[in-house]
């Protein structure tokens, strides 16, 4: 596929082909797309959208990567990337803040801090853009994206921009209906309740120092490999499984937290997936439990 006809339409420092998407995830492997694009806005999103759909072209709209896990033969279609976009904060009032889809978690919580908010310090750790983190109703100590979120701008299938109620968005453990529907979400609106500043600080600190002090942040992961099963908890099992640090290629069971899948030595993406499939048949043998990743794979 000639992709130059992108060259028309944007600018040639927001087009990168044959790039190696090893760069743009948080495993820090996966071969090259065919196009990466970082719209500078929401037209550009929309612009790359109806480009693809016009060419028939497969494409997949990302942020920062963090639980995203691409395949060694790459992905054969466009990327949208929008963590280096996207990024606007608004503090609309009455604990009102308005995002856009490419923010940073660490950055959306210190606006909020710094405006003496609460609601987010459980999100400070999470590394993840805003986009990712409400398409997986990301979560940590107690908190989820659900319950901060009040409503969501986004592009639906057919490039249209219409507006989400939190009630449309059939949120689940780490699961939302843009799994199901595609939507493209491009901001996102938080209510967010009046607090102590320094106490929203402090709180901040002491769940940041306790993820760094459980998980092994110092090697490339996609955070959390598994969802919990019902009744259980995936690092358990998996330690109980007695795969804590075993290892296939140069990707291993985390020895500090079983629950992560960790780029060790300089793993190749299906390292990663042959040890994700290892972990989840010798847990399923050993304790009749199936494991879902909550990472996705893709290419």
């Amino acid at each position: 596929m000639d992709y130059s006809i992108f060259s028309k339409y944007f600018e040639v420092d927001k087009l990168l082909f044959n790039s190696a998407m090893s760069e743009y995830t948080s495993f820090k492997v996966g071969g090259p797309a065919d196009l990466i694009i970082t719209p500078a806005n929401i037209e550009d999103v929309k612009s790359a959208l109806s480009l693809c759909k016009s060419k028939g072209l497969p494409n997949f709209v990302m942020g920062k990567g963090s639980n995203l896990l691409v395949k060694d033969s790459g992905y054969k279609g466009v990327i949208i990337c929008t963590s280096k976009s996207l990024d606007n904060i608004e503090f609309l009032g009455e604990g009102i803040i308005r995002a856009g889809a490419g923010t940073t978690l660490a950055k959306l919580a210190g606006f909020a801090a710094d405006l003496s908010l609460a609601g987010l310090e459980f999100a400070s750790g999470i590394p993840g853009s805003l986009g990712g983190a409400v398409y997986m109703n990301a979560g940590a100590y107690d908190g989820e994206m659900k319950d901060v979120i009040v409503s969501a701008n986004v592009i639906d299938e057919g490039g249209n921009a219409i507006a989400m109620a939190k009630a449309d968005m059939a949120f689940g453990y780490r699961s939302s209906v843009f799994q199901k529907n595609k939507h493209i979400i491009f901001d996102v609106t938080l209510s967010l309740t009046k607090g102590d500043k320094e106490s929203i600080r402090e709180k901040m600190l002491d769940l940041n120092g306790k993820r760094k002090e459980k998980q092994p942040l110092d090697l490339p992961s996609g955070g959390s490999t598994f969802k919990r099963p019902e009744g259980h908890f995936a690092s358990k099992l998996i330690d109980d499984s007695g795969l804590k640090g075993y290892s296939i290629g140069g990707a291993m069971v985390s020895p500090k937290h079983a629950g992560f899948i960790v780029n060790y030595d300089n793993a190749t993406a299906d390292d990663i997936i042959s040890l994700i499939e290892h972990v989840k048949l010798t847990v399923f043998n050993k304790f009749g439990v199936k494991l879902v990743p909550e990472v996705e794979i893709i290419g």
